[in-house]
């Protein structure tokens, strides 16, 4: 098994969980579809909340404000991997009526080409220090935010993904955090590995429907990527209840 199989504190049951997410002002109702209003119409998109998913065990808060998380701060080199646009629309749900969540923080974190995440110490790598393939952004006025990275590659015990999480400012007075995971299509990752710097390395030993994390409401949470340039271009939509 994998670390990132191993979820931070114990799993808890769904209605533990809802539970808990209420009593923070937050809930994620895994496939509960709301009326989309006008406003979700003509800027954020479908008004859908999204299930949670475990932080796993490399989620650094490294206090990075910056869109492209390509490179290490103050290198310029950028880590090999086919470019990624990642867009992502946060909304508020209340009352039954969606508008975009302006001023609200956004991180992303994944593995490079070859599976390793940055500033970790892991058995199979030693990365302290280093801070690719990190960062975050705040949400602009329609609750977008947008960051350049790479399509990540894949290690043992996990299919290919990228953690996300949303959090309200630090002065607010009633904190909320939500955190989760983006996927791929199985068969447009493997497309994508026929490619170099992906190219040559042994076959992939998980697929999403083996990965049991991605069980847990993973098709909630699948990427549409289209081509852009020599790279890729997709964005992700969620809301968020009470927040």
């Amino acid at each position: 098994m994998s670390p990132d199989d191993r979820p931070v504190g114990s799993l808890l049951s769904r209605r533990e969980a809802l539970t808990l997410l209420g009593a923070t002002g937050f809930a994620a109702l895994s496939g509960y579809r709301f009326p989309v209003t006008r406003a979700a119409r003509e800027g954020t998109g479908p008004c859908v909340v999204r299930p949670a998913q475990t932080e796993g065990p490399y989620f650094v808060d490294e206090s990075l404000h910056r869109s492209d998380i390509r490179t290490n701060p103050g290198d310029t080199a950028i880590k090999p991997g086919l470019p990624l646009d990642l867009m992502i629309l946060v909304s508020r749900l209340a009352a039954n009526r969606c508008e975009p969540l302006a001023g609200v923080q956004v991180d992303v974190w994944h593995c490079d080409h070859l599976g390793v995440y940055s500033d970790v110490r892991d058995p199979r790598f030693n990365t302290v220090g280093q801070k690719f393939l990190r960062g975050y952004q705040v949400t602009d006025a329609q609750g977008q935010v947008r960051f350049t990275t790479i399509y990540p590659g894949w290690y043992e015990g996990r299919t290919v993904h990228i953690h996300f999480k949303i959090r309200s400012p630090s002065a607010a007075r009633r904190g909320f955090e939500f955190t989760s995971q983006l996927y791929f299509d199985d068969a447009f990752s493997d497309q994508v590995f026929a490619r170099a710097p992906y190219a040559g390395r042994k076959p992939r030993s998980m697929h999403n429907d083996d990965d049991g994390i991605f069980g847990d409401g993973g098709r909630q949470l699948l990427l549409e990527v289209t081509p852009q340039g020599g790279g890729y271009a997709t964005t992700f939509h969620v809301a968020l209840q009470g927040a």
